[in-house]
């Protein structure tokens, strides 16, 4: 049985943000695996005229393209990649569901400007951790529409009313750290989602980019022994 595994991406993200995961699952299997760069993402951003939906179907696309290479499909969704990944899961038959920093409460931007706020401060006596993302972030806030903003909005307000209706098995991993989204998303997500095989990771050390976390090689084996076909 051929296995395939689409990751998803957060709001104003990248590849990047899942890539120790992705690195992890293909160092440990024969899987294929799709990583798209959501519309107007990237390295670069160009968030003026992208829309909910332009990221969804361009989730949808990748999502029938594994379909036709494998037998079962698991989807990876981070942040706003979950959200996106829960929408998948009402469509298609998926096998299993990975919800990382999962986007399931509103995230107020005042938060995400203390965040970087904080950061600005650490960079300037040279305190700051390399994995803080303090140069993505700022690179953010100067690049970001207020319009994009709202659309990411959109695909909340669109999901939630459905959470009961999402029955498969489902993995969620948040950190107890997490300054944008906080860890009460993910016990409601828990306690909501309509599937009976549920699973809880914290995260002690995990701060938003969960992959990153110091303790995310102890987590990535649960999430692997998860996705992995119960004999």
């Amino acid at each position: 049985m051929k296995t395939g595994v689409l990751f998803i991406h957060g709001f104003t993200g990248a590849p990047f943000e899942v890539q120790p995961l992705v690195k992890f699952v293909r160092s440990q299997t024969d899987w294929i695996l799709e990583v798209p760069t959501l519309p107007g993402h990237g390295i670069t951003l160009n968030l003026a005229n992208v829309s909910a939906e332009t990221w969804m179907m361009e989730a949808e696309l990748a999502m029938r393209k594994l379909q036709r290479k494998v037998d079962r499909v698991i989807v990876v969704g981070f942040s706003m990649g979950g959200l996106i990944a829960m929408y998948l899961a009402l469509r298609y038959p998926i096998d299993k569901l990975i919800l990382l920093s999962a986007a399931a409460k509103y995230i107020s931007p005042r938060i995400l400007l203390d965040d970087v706020g904080i950061m600005l401060k650490e960079s300037i006596s040279k305190k700051y951790p390399r994995n803080t993302f303090y140069h993505i972030y700022n690179y953010k806030l100067t690049h970001t529409p207020l319009r994009a903003t709202f659309e990411f909005l959109r695909i909340v307000k669109m999901v939630e009313p459905y959470y009961g209706l999402i029955n498969t098995p489902v993995c969620i991993v948040q950190g107890e750290r997490d300054g944008i989204v906080p860890f009460s998303a993910a016990k409601h997500l828990f306690n909501s989602l309509g599937a009976t095989e549920k699973k809880l990771i914290k995260s002690e050390f995990g701060k938003h980019h969960i992959c990153y976390s110091d303790d995310c090689n102890e987590w990535f084996t649960e999430v692997l022994e998860f996705m992995s076909v119960k004999e």
